[in-house]
C-alpha cells in the first residue's frame, strides 16, 4: 500500500514572510498540528505546534502580557519553521514512511509532486489509524474462521 491511501489532501500552506499570528489562527481555527511553508509554490519548510509554542511568549493572552509578549505573534514563519523538511512521493510505500518516522525526530512527512509541491501530508497518527483498522480487520476475520459453523437444519 502507498501513502497516497493514507495521506490527508487537506493543506493549509503559508508563506515564508507570514506572521506567526496567522500560523496561530490556522492552528485554533482548523485544529492542524501543521502548516506547510511555500516559496513560489514549492515546499521549503514546516511549522509545527510544537515550533509555534516554543517561538511564541507564554504569556500571550494574559492580563499580565507586555507590548513584548504580543510582538512575538509579529515573528515570521522563516524564522521558526523547520528547513529542508523529509517528504515522500505519493507512490512511495508505507514501509518508508515509517522508515522516516522511526529514524526521525518528526511528526508528519509531506507529500510532494515531482515539482515539489505539496500535495498531502502524512502524519503518525495516519498510521497508527490504519494499522489499527488493519488489526480490527484481521481479528475479525479470524474470529469469523474460527466461529463454529451453524448446524445443517433438518428438513421435515
Amino acid at each position: 500500500m502507498t501513502v497516497a491511501k493514507l495521506m490527508s489532501r487537506d493543506l493549509v500552506m503559508v508563506e515564508l514572510d507570514d506572521r506567526l499570528a496567522l500560523v496561530k489562527d490556522i492552528f485554533e481555527r482548523r485544529n492542524f498540528h501543521h502548516v506547510l511553508a511555500i516559496d513560489e509554490g514549492e515546499l521549503v519548510g514546516i511549522v509545527s505546534d510544537r515550533d509555534l509554542f516554543k517561538a511564541l511568549s507564554p504569556n500571550l493572552g494574559l492580563a499580565n502580557a507586555s507590548d513584548k509578549d504580543e510582538a512575538t505573534l509579529n515573528k515570521r514563519v522563516h524564522q521558526v519553521m523547520s528547513h529542508r523538511p523529509l517528504v515522500l512521493r505519493e507512490d512511495a510505500s508505507i514501509d518508508e514512511a515509517l522508515n522516516l518516522f522511526n529514524s526521525h525526530p518528526i511528526s508528519c512527512i509531506p507529500i510532494v509532486n515531482e515539482r515539489k509541491r505539496p500535495i498531502g501530508i502524512v502524519t503518525w497518527h495516519d498510521l497508527l489509524r490504519y494499522f489499527h483498522q488493519k488489526i480490527q480487520a484481521e481479528t475479525s476475520a479470524a474470529a469469523a474462521a474460527a466461529a463454529p459453523a451453524p448446524a445443517a437444519a433438518a428438513i421435515a
